[in-house]
């Protein structure tokens, strides 16, 4: 396992080669506005290196800590990704497709901390809450949750008088 999130592109022999990375809270801490502070994971990168371009299938699994939506709680989120990532060794730099990469030829390392980075925040749920248990239960803060229920206004239902015409056209059909 490594720290470091760099692979050595020098000395690097065509085919095939694995690196495992180590992601941990020093990780996350270099991503000052990064929602996820802590976090245990691994990131495995397959490498098929090739005279002009580099193909790496880059699998991130593990858990990071994150805030709950509902009760703002922290809970263990699990993370399981697998993106594929193409390295093209040019004369110059383009940034058209982000999963393509361009690197000058003589290029001696590639750092690929920003784009774990970025598998990571991908995988993430959209809507991020505790999950239940094994009984079905939600497993959020109670305590929230009881004051937020307290906070909850109930809509009262209005009849307007034209949705109610509306309503008898649609019945008589």
């Amino acid at each position: 396992m490594s720290l470091s999130y760099t692979i050595q592109l020098s000395g690097l022999k065509e085919g095939h080669h694995t690196i495992d990375f180590e992601i941990d809270k020093t990780f996350f801490e270099q991503f000052e506005e990064s929602e996820v502070k802590e976090g245990s994971l691994v990131a495995n990168v397959e490498i098929d290196k090739r005279s002009t371009h580099i193909d790496m299938i880059i699998k991130v699994s593990g858990n990071v800590r994150i805030s709950c939506d509902r009760c703002l709680e922290m809970f263990s989120q699990p993370i399981n990704s697998e993106n594929r990532l193409l390295v093209k060794f040019e004369k110059s730099f383009e940034d058209a497709d982000p999963d393509i990469l361009s690197f000058p030829a003589d290029a001696n390392e590639l750092d690929l901390q920003q784009q774990i980075y970025e598998f990571i925040m991908l995988a993430l749920p959209i809507k991020r809450v505790h999950p239940v248990n094994k009984h079905g239960e939600n497993t959020c803060d109670p305590l929230m949750l009881k004051k937020l229920e307290e906070f909850i206004i109930e809509e009262e239902k209005e009849n307007d008088p034209r949705w109610d015409e509306l309503k008898k056209l649609m019945n008589d059909n």
